[in-house]
């Protein structure tokens, strides 16, 4: 809608209840305590509308709809495509968006409902958050063939300082593990070696292949680096493990699409990780 157009819709509101709905003032808008109310029923009546939508299109025998999912950058790239093949083929009228993020800017998104489900790599203890483990994936480390770490047959927390690191941005599932794992080892962050912190596990890899530092990545998103010779993995000791979540609202209403997208993720992410480990 235009400028103008909101304008209008939000003057007939104001004429409509007969109060203002809105301050303006000092280059700001804000709700006025009626306009709280209102925006609470709206939210309430949009939530039953779809709602009404979700049941009567299952009284047809058809999953079909839109389905809103968020999901981590990592199993978006590496997880997800097979996953999204396989629903679609069963359910052609399901029609998925997903929007790609942090796992934390996805699992906020997903306890303020504005979408229907997350897949991230760790979930918090968020109340409103309902939590599905589904599989778990390695984590290795990954350095260019020529890097002094290649030679290792694993790898020690204390083996890595020292060596410059590239890290993922903040907020991502890996980073967080990456930090614990360091943590539990008694290493302080200052003893780290920065060498970078970026958001696309691409950029990750190249920097990584061009010799510039190790990284701490995703065992499926690094096998065909290391099977064409860009990137050796090596093994954590401890061994260290992100787990593949799916985070729902809870307590919301839920659609039997959203059931049903659901449970499928949980399964073909545990038989893609069996599949993995038979490998």
């Amino acid at each position: 809608m235009t400028q103008p157009a909101v304008t209008f819709q939000i003057k007939q509101l104001e004429e409509h209840f007969d109060t203002r709905l809105l301050d303006r003032g000092h280059g700001k808008i804000t709700l006025t305590a009626a306009g709280e109310l209102v925006l609470a029923y709206a939210e309430r009546i949009l939530g039953l509308s779809a709602e009404l939508d979700s049941r009567v299109s299952e009284l047809t025998d058809e999953l079909a709809g839109q389905l809103r999912i968020g999901t981590s950058t990592t199993i978006a790239a590496y997880w997800l495509p097979q996953v999204l093949e396989s629903f679609k083929r069963r359910y052609p009228g399901v029609l998925p968006r997903v929007v790609v993020g942090t796992s934390k800017l996805t699992e906020d998104r997903v306890a303020a409902r504005d979408l229907d489900l997350g897949l991230i790599e760790i979930a918090t203890e968020q109340p409103s958050i309902e939590r599905r483990s589904a599989a778990r994936d390695d984590l290795l480390v990954i350095c260019s063939p020529d890097h002094p770490l290649a030679k290792f047959k694993e790898l020690t927390a204390r083996d890595l300082v020292g060596h410059p690191f590239i890290d993922r941005d903040p907020g991502n599932g890996i980073r967080q593990i990456a930090d614990e794992f360091f943590e539990a080892a008694g290493i302080a962050g200052s003893q780290i070696t920065l060498c970078a912190e970026l958001g696309s596990l691409a950029a990750v890899k190249q920097l990584a292949a061009a010799g510039l530092g190790f990284a701490i990545a995703s065992g499926r998103a690094i096998r065909r680096d290391v099977e064409e010779g860009r990137l050796v993995a090596i093994p954590l000791q401890p061994r260290l493990h992100t787990p593949l979540e799916v985070i729902l609202p809870r307590d919301k209403f839920r659609s039997r699409l959203i059931n049903a997208f659901a449970d499928h993720v949980c399964e073909e992410f545990s038989r893609i990780a069996a599949e993995q480990d038979e490998d």
